[in-house]
């Protein structure tokens, strides 16, 4: 035995920097002219559309409107300093705006020649929609004249006006002022209005077909509104108004939509935004004029043709507010609702070619797909900016294979290029997004299990059986589940719990089917018994239809068009082989069945990494090894136990043994007993009975031995390996069944490779004991078969953090480490995991932790006990297999982890297979690129 103890510190971790002033330099960039201060690589400081417009103007040369972008850490300092800006910028501003006079031979505020201008957000990630644009900036009672007389439209000038009156007030006299009006009663909304009423007024549809002296108009009644709602003037200078632009566009950073959307997508929330002025081109100055948004490649479907849509006579702001319907690009960009309208490369061919050859250009120089915004003002083109592209996951798998294909990229890139959650949407049944877009959720709750489902509500596991017979999907509504439901869960087409968190029964059992989930919809007003629930203001009983999305944990009334699983996935496989070419680190499953090891493979596991024993007591064919385990249970002596356990041996060697064979020739972990014994008690008078004529004691007898097993704490009581050092027998079962399962599948010429994991060890005398029961079991079990020998290993399962402090000592007598970090994290942090849903969203909104350390695992504080036990246990033992195998080893933050690290193996859900492959490769990939930089 080993008698020395932990004698290093983990590696250290890196622990995020205290928040300091920031020093705020060069604060504006000029581009345009043919000239850049900036270039694309500056998305840190000038966001990604700032260096994107850097790039084109100064790199690329393309016609790019003049601007000037001033730097993320103008916005930084603006929320450390209660909105307020760096004394110089105000300066840098005017230069740099005179720079733009001089390249445009315009000048802002002039009454006869005057310089419009739009401000617009630009982040370091996209955030399409997210933040703020206002256009038109510059317009006044004063400036309008002189437009008029430049342009010789007046209906133009005025179409314009009304704009920026519409845009400026929403954006900076209201959302920036922190009003928050009620729903409806908005100052945009109420100024559509206004609109919509002059439009049937004069029996028109199009905004273009207001004449110019309504609109003038218009504009009077707009500005009266103005006053009258928010209480101020709309402003008639122009560099109020810029001033004001900008400053909305810096508070939009921290809007509601913007932080939610940060939160979804892991954007960092100190980022903060740049702010880019740019030269005002117009595509509503006519028939000759335009507007569009267009994409490299096709976003839905990856198709490589040039894809995209666009408006005469408008701005940009009417391609994606959806008033009126788009123009298609080209005959690829054609659909249903605008087959039979114009295409650009027909009626303006001259700007099309010039747009197409630049959308190549662009697509060689980036290296990625590109979503691009232009505007044909009187037949010139210009490019307002570009970004890399939003995509779905069909597309996403597609250009990265097509993009590879046709060297535009490396492999490492390609796999770089689809994430995890885009991947995952070809995995999965998914409601229609076109039906979904119509739809309005009427509860949200936490989305568990991902993709969509669409069935009738049913209240118990019984009745979504009988619907699975009958051929129909059925939505299992509980208060919360428990092993008792696992049949009706395995039936129903997807599940939702009134409690619960991420890592609740319902969580986790439906993430290993890949099962669509919500839990934790506290809205819900459920009613078993009369079986009803009451949601969105609606009553719900059985039999009713409704569709739930998993992804997002949101409800919807009524049964949603589908799509199913895979749809659209044809190289779903290239693109796994090509991440499997990368990766370094094995991928494993945590499997319970035959059943569940088969899907596994499907999935690509390579091998069990957490095969429960102990799960041969749910569900399928579960009756009978049940009743035995009861009475294992509840016997009231060693005798009355050693005769259970005998009895159940069969049946676990049965288990063991179709699993070993269906993952062969793979590694298969299989933990030894590990839950509570009370959870096993029969809870039902019937059963009870039943079970106490089998042990031949009276029902008092029974209630007495059944009160016994009760714990106050019992995730911390009698479980794990404290059941094999009070009753050895029981460890020395399994053992055997394990052993026996092997030999005699080697036998029949199957490859087996048992690996028996010791659950819950704290010190490593633990392991001691039960080693010399499990190896003297091998030892008979090799006499008894005559098999020469058995590859196994003997290891344990690190999830007490005292396991992980004493990791040298305990890795003298392990084979292997395998990280149970659902209860690491548990016991590290001292929450429960199954009660954490009434303070851990106050946790996040605070910001006292970043993530749900059950969901991403925490690589501060649990990530520095698995450092030190990585390092301590390969000091002892340096070629110790580590593995993980909590529901962490599924979540691509921590797979990364894992790599890093130098784990050689994660293992997760079957369904969650896929995306820690990706994962696995992701961070050899980026190992990789940075040793080429």
């Amino acid at each position: 035995m080993v008698k020395k103890t932990a004698k290093k510190t983990a590696k250290k971790v890196v622990k995020p920097a205290a928040k300091k002033a920031v020093k705020v330099t060069k604060m504006v960039y000029a581009f345009g002219g043919g000239k850049a201060d900036g270039n694309g690589k500056m998305k840190e400081l000038l966001g990604g559309k700032g260096a994107n417009l850097a790039e084109m103007a100064g790199q690329l040369k393309l016609p790019v409107p003049p601007g000037f972008t001033i730097t993320t850490e103008v916005c930084t300092y603006y929320w450390n300093n209660k909105k307020t800006y760096p004394k110089t910028l105000k300066a840098d501003v005017e230069a740099n705006l005179k720079k733009v006079e001089k390249i445009t031979k315009k000048e802002f505020g002039s009454e006869k020649n005057p310089l419009l201008v739009s401000v617009r957000s630009g982040a370091r990630a996209s955030m399409p929609g997210m933040m703020e644009t206002i256009l038109n900036i510059g317009l006044t009672e004063k400036t309008i004249p002189g437009m008029i007389a430049k342009t010789g439209d007046e209906r133009f000038v005025y179409d314009a006006y009304r704009r920026l009156i519409m845009m400026y007030s929403d954006v900076v006299m209201e959302k920036a002022a922190g009003i928050e009006p009620k729903d409806g009663e908005g100052i945009r909304k109420i100024l559509d209005g206004k609109l919509g009423d002059l439009k049937k007024k004069l029996g028109v549809t199009d905004d273009t077909a207001i004449p110019a002296e309504e609109l003038k108009k218009l504009c009077v009644e707009f500005k009266k509104i103005v006053k009258k709602v928010l209480g101020k003037e709309f402003p008639d200078n122009p560099n109020e108004q810029l001033w004001g632009a900008i400053g909305a566009v810096f508070a939009s950073w921290n809007g509601k939509r913007a932080i939610a959307y940060r939160n979804i997508e892991n954007i960092p929330h100190d980022w903060g935004t740049a702010v880019n002025v740019q030269t005002m081109v117009f595509g509503n100055m006519g028939e000759n004029s335009a507007t569009g948004v267009a994409f490299t490649r096709n976003p839905g479907n990856g198709d490589s043709h040039f894809y995209g849509e666009y408006l005469i006579n408008a701005q940009g702001e009417d391609v994606v507010a959806g008033i009126r319907t788009p123009s298609p690009m080209n005959k690829w960009s054609s659909n249903a609702h605008s087959a039979h309208l114009p295409t650009l490369d027909k009626t303006m061919p001259k700007a099309y070619k010039e747009l197409d050859a630049i959308q190549k250009r662009l697509e060689k120089h980036f290296r990625d797909m590109l979503d691009i915004e232009f505007t044909i003002e009187n037949g010139t083109l210009w490019m307002l900016q570009c970004r890399v592209g939003k995509r779905n996951g069909t597309a996403a798998v597609q250009m990265a294979l097509d993009m590879l294909k046709e060297r535009l990229i490396n492999k490492e890139t390609a796999v770089l290029r689809v994430t995890p959650a885009q991947l995952g949407e070809l995995l999965l049944p998914a409601i229609d997004p076109k039906a979904e877009a119509n739809a309005k959720p009427v509860a949200k709750g936490l989305p568990a299990g991902p993709g969509g489902a669409c069935g009738v509500i049913v209240f118990n596991s019984d009745d979504a059986i009988k619907l699975q017979e009958a051929g129909q999907n059925a939505i299992l509504i509980r208060e919360e589940t428990n092993p008792e439901d696992i049949e009706g869960m395995r039936a129903a087409a997807g599940i939702l719990t009134q409690r619960g968190g991420m890592t609740s029964h319902a969580a986790l059992v439906a993430r290993g089917w890949g099962k669509c989930c919500i839990v934790g919809c506290s809205e819900l007003e459920l009613d078993p018994a009369k079986k009803i629930v009451k949601m969105g203001g609606k009553t719900y009983k059985q039999g009713d239809s409704i569709t739930l999305n998993g992804t997002r944990g949101w409800v919807y009334d009524g049964a949603l068009k589908m799509l199913e699983a895979g749809e659209g996935n044809k190289n779903l496989a290239a693109f796994l082989k090509l991440a499997d070419s990368i990766r370094t680190m094995k991928v494993r499953a945590n499997a319970d069945t035959a059943e569940d090891a088969a899907n596994a493979r499907k999935f690509g596991a390579e091998g069990i990494g957490l095969f429960r024993i102990e799960h041969m007591f749910y569900g399928k064919n579960s009756e009978a090894p049940l009743f035995i385990l009861r009475k294992m249970i509840l016997a009231g002596n060693e005798e009355e136990r050693k005769a259970a356990v005998a009895e159940l041996f069969p049946f676990m060697k049965k288990s063991i043994k179709a699993t070993i064979k269906a993952m062969a020739p793979y590694s298969v972990t299989i933990r030894l007993m590990d839950p509570p014994l009370h959870e096993f008690v029969p809870t039902l008078p019937a059963k009870q009975q039943e079970l106490a004529k089998a042990l031949k004691i009276s029902m008092a007898t029974f209630q007495e031995r059944a009160a016994g097993l009760h714990e106050v704490n019992p995730m911390m009581g009698h479980r794990g390996i404290r059941l094999g050092v009070t009753y050895p027998e029981i460890t020395e079962m399994q053992s055997r069944a394990i052993f026996e399962a092997a030999a005699e599948l080697i036998k029949e010429g199957v490859k087996a490779v048992p690996e028996v994991m010791i659950p819950l060890t704290c010190d490593v005398n633990e392991i001691v004991k039960q080693q010399a029961i499990i190896r003297r079991v091998y030892e008979e079990v090799v006499a008894k078969t005559k098999v020469k020998k058995l590859n196994y290993s003997v290891g344990t399962m690190i999830e007490i953090p005292r396991a992980a402090v004493l990791a040298y000592e305990v890795a003298g007598e392990a084979d292997f480490f395998s990280f149970g970090t659902n209860d690491l994290t548990q016991m590290t942090f001292g929450f429960s995991r199954d009660d954490i849903g009434s303070f851990l969203p106050e946790y996040l909104k605070q910001g006292i932790l970043e993530a749900d350390p059950f969901q991403t695992l925490d690589q501060r504080g649990v990530g520095m006990l698995i450092q030190h036990a990585v390092t301590e246990g390969r000091e002892q033992k340096p070629n110790l297999k580590v593995g993980i195998c909590g529901e962490h080893g599924g979540d691509p933050e921590s797979v990364e982890f894992c790599h890093r690290e130098g784990f050689s193996y994660v293992s997760c859900s079957a369904f969650r297979v896929p995306i820690a492959r990706l994962a696995a490769a992701q961070a050899a990939a980026k190992e990789v690129l940075a040793k080429k930089k």
